[in-house]
């Protein structure tokens, strides 16, 4: 074969290349604005050569989502104290009488790259002379908390029990000063299942000799066999190869997989764990607490007979106050036929309070506070249910006790509670059960917080976690004063974030018209909250963004809302409505709601709507949208159903769509009875006229009437508001031509509460707000 010259071959493989080139040439002389990014000078490429060959508009929707995600991550990442202790209080100088307070914090920060929330501690330590804090010596760096359940510090604080879960144990850890002391595998032990690290049942705590820890664990589950198992006693038992699918009940939604709950006691110097035996059948036990002299442990008992109902979010729950000594001897404490909830006990173990309420009804509720007298084994209400208050006063207790709330002369116990729109700290006198708004904002000098949430009270000191909806949460600290001067406190600030956002905010008390009153509760009002932008962009008139909380006997608090605050900077105002029902208006409030849902709330939000806008005349009527979730959410599509002509965008997470097919599938079917007026027991079966009530207070019979564009986002494992219940609305407005738009989180329950689903949720409201509010 003959060989082509070098020169030949080198022409052939330029022909190609030259064909191209001539094709740029030909195709930049007719179209001379179409050029590649490579053949446009350097100072018009710009930075990034992907974006540069996008059409205009879908550049602007990158550069619009990349500002949403940059506000989201600004505001969503400040941390929020969620706990506080003091574990060290030591005598440095007797001349002088310096006292050397260790405080440790815990708090919780979300981290978008990740999609997580961290948890770190951070250690502060108080000088002080005669119970005033002179200096506050920097805390040094955080410490992350790394797959940590549970902590507890001992009563001497020398030594810190944590259960940690790492590579599917679950370990029980000790350490003291040189480290890591002991290390209980609990998993491997195989008395228990899965630790209980909830807020409606879990407890870590220390004997008073420190060589034992109380907690909560599920009941250790025999694997059925197609065979035989062992009882208890030791025999064989034959069991039928169908047992293995035998239906185990749980205490629904957020609560999965915890169904029998034990207490268990893990003794260090046996390295053993013992449950304790003794506790009824007809009850599940949770938040534990040592009797006096570590002779027996108290604890509260859910009633789980005849079958279980939704706990989380729920203080409507039967359930009472046990003591069960050692011997496994069981006796209650509390009155039979209530809720109970949070019991504590005094530093000199005579006294227990807690917090006591109605079974169904409104499923959260004013609760009584009670007190137990531990050597006259006699109870008494320490404070009452709060039917109305007048204006700025103690409204009731809504909220668990914190851990520690006892002073240290035993004489007062401290709390927070939802008072209007704000939150504060009250303390009661155990002797005269006088009541007392301890942290005033005015007298503190806490003009710009409208929130302040006890965290601890430990020999009185107090720890506080501070916020208002321009401001993140800070930490203060202060000793106590006496009940005279509890209002002449002196308050540190120790951590947390020194931001001041650029809006405003108004908290508002609204009175309905007489005919939107309630004949039955007349005089009520209720109360919003409005955030504002300083400058509305271009000078128009601002968008108005209606949140509406779920519940709905729930509350906005005049705290740091990292959603609201987002919107906001965003150039939204945002308008948050306490309607009546919301907790921190009483119990008339509360109750007031029953039978008129789907009326009474959804005038109430409409109503703040229109009195905002007539006194707020920078904001724009025309440009209107409503967003909120659960309840909130079945809200927010009754009011674009009702009033299809005002609102101009929905965005609804896991709402309420049509309570009469919701009634099968929810974990807390008595609500639905008791939201439209109806009556509830276990053995309560549905009728046509209860069904037709359901029916007429529901948003679905409306949805032929909603023209707003509707944003839907759905838990796939919602348990409490079932994901069909979206779907219904997303199918009726289909059908109808009426834009809508559904996301589904597959692995999301009811609160979507994951970092990046909460962070993918509020991009597209934003969008879903910004294309229709054009």
């Amino acid at each position: 074969m003959s060989q082509r010259p070098p020169s030949q071959i080198l022409q052939r493989l330029m022909s190609p290349y030259r064909l191209w080139k001539n094709l740029q040439v030909h195709l930049r002389r007719k179209h001379p604005d179409e050029v590649s990014n490579q053949e446009k000078p350097a100072s018009a490429q710009g930075k990034n050569p992907k974006q540069q060959r996008l059409p205009l508009r879908q550049q602007q929707k990158i550069t619009m989502e990349s500002e949403i995600r940059d506000v989201f991550r600004h505001c969503i990442r400040f941390p929020v104290p969620i706990s506080a202790s003091v574990i060290a209080d030591e005598l440095v100088d007797s001349v002088s009488e310096t006292r050397c307070i260790t405080v440790l914090t815990r708090w919780s920060q979300c981290d978008l790259e990740r999609g997580v929330k961290l948890r770190f501690s951070q250690r502060w330590t108080l000088l002080c002379k005669h119970n005033t804090i002179e200096h506050v010596l920097p805390s040094g760096t955080s410490s992350h908390i790394e797959k940590e359940l549970l902590s507890c510090h001992s009563p001497s604080g020398t030594v810190h029990a944590v259960i940690r879960e790492e590579a599917g144990h679950q370990y029980l850890e000790v350490w003291g000063q040189n480290g890591l002391e002991k290390t209980l595998d609990l998993t491997a032990l195989n008395k228990h299942g899965k630790v209980y690290e909830d807020a409606q049942f879990s407890c870590l705590a220390w004997s008073p000799c420190e060589k034992k820890l109380l907690y909560v664990a599920e009941k250790k589950r025999v694997e059925p066999s197609a065979h035989s198992s062992a009882n208890e006693d030791g025999g064989l038992v034959l069991l039928e190869e169908q047992d293995k699918n035998i239906y185990v009940e749980d205490w629904g939604e957020g609560l999965m997989g915890k169904s029998c709950p034990v207490l268990c006691v893990a003794d260090l110097n046996k390295e053993a764990v013992i449950i304790y035996a003794g506790v009824p059948p007809h009850v599940s036990p949770g938040q534990a607490l040592w009797a006096p002299n570590g002779r027996g442990v108290v604890f509260v008992g859910q009633w789980n007979e005849p079958f279980r109902l939704g706990l989380k979010f729920c203080s409507n729950r039967r359930s009472a106050l046990y003591y069960l000594d050692m011997k496994g001897n069981c006796e209650c404490l509390s009155a039979e036929g209530v809720s109970v909830s949070s019991p504590r006990m005094s530093p000199d173990s005579c006294w227990i309070v807690y917090l006591q309420g109605q079974v169904f009804g409104p499923h959260h509720q004013c609760l009584r506070m009670m007190l137990y007298d531990m050597k006259n084994r006699s109870t008494s209400v320490l404070v009452d249910v709060v039917r109305r208050a007048e204006k700025g006063q103690f409204a009731g207790i809504y909220e668990s006790l914190p851990s520690q709330c006892w002073s240290a002369d035993n004489e007062r116990i401290f709390f927070s509670s939802a008072c209007e729109n704000n939150k504060a700290v009250f303390s009661v006198d155990r002797t005269t059960e006088r009541v007392t708004q301890v942290c005033r904002l005015d007298a503190l000098r806490l003009d710009d917080f409208g929130s302040v949430q006890l965290l601890a009270i430990q020999k009185d000191l107090m720890v506080m976690s501070c916020s208002s909806p321009n401001q993140p949460p800070c930490l203060k600290v202060g000793f106590l004063s006496s009940v005279d001067q509890a209002e002449d406190m002196q308050l540190c600030n120790v951590g947390g974030a020194d931001v001041y956002e650029g809006f405003d905010w108004q908290p508002m008390l609204i009175t309905p018209p007489s005919q939107e009153e309630n004949h039955h509760f007349s005089g009520l009002n209720f109360g919003a909250i409005l955030l504002k932008p300083y400058n509305p962009p271009e000078r128009r008139k601002t968008p108005l963004v209606v949140n509406i909380h779920g519940g709905p006997h729930a509350h906005f608090a005049a705290d740091w809302n990292a959603t609201a605050a987002a919107l906001t900077k965003l150039g939204f105002a945002v308008l948050m409505v306490n309607y009546r029902g919301s907790t921190g208006f009483g119990q008339d409030g509360i109750e007031s709601l029953l039978g008129n849902i789907g009326n009474q709330d959804v005038k109430d939000v409409h109503r703040a709507v229109l009195w905002t806008l007539q006194n707020e005349t920078t904001l724009d009527p025309d440009r209107v949208a409503v967003m909120g979730g659960s309840h909130g959410g079945f809200l927010a599509c009754h009011l674009v159903g009702q009033y299809p002509d005002f609102y101009r965008a929905c965005a609804a997470r896991n709402p309420v769509i049509n309570a009469a097919t919701l009634l099968g599938t929810s974990d807390i079917v008595d609500w639905r009875y008791f939201s439209v007026g109806l009556q509830y027991d276990f053995d309560r079966l549905p009728t046509s006229q209860s069904l037709i009530s359901m029916l007429e207070k529901s948003p679905i019979i409306h949805a032929a009437q909603i023209r707003a564009p509707v944003l839907l986002m759905l838990g796939g494992r919602d348990r409490r508001v079932s994901a069909h219940q979206g779907l219904e609305l997303y199918r009726a407005l289909k059908s109808r031509s009426t834009p809508v738009r559904l996301l589904w989180y597959s692995d999301e329950g009811h609160s979507l509460s994951k970092v990046n689903t909460q962070s993918d949720c509020f991009l597209n409201i934003v969008l879903w707000f910004k294309e229709h509010l054009n």
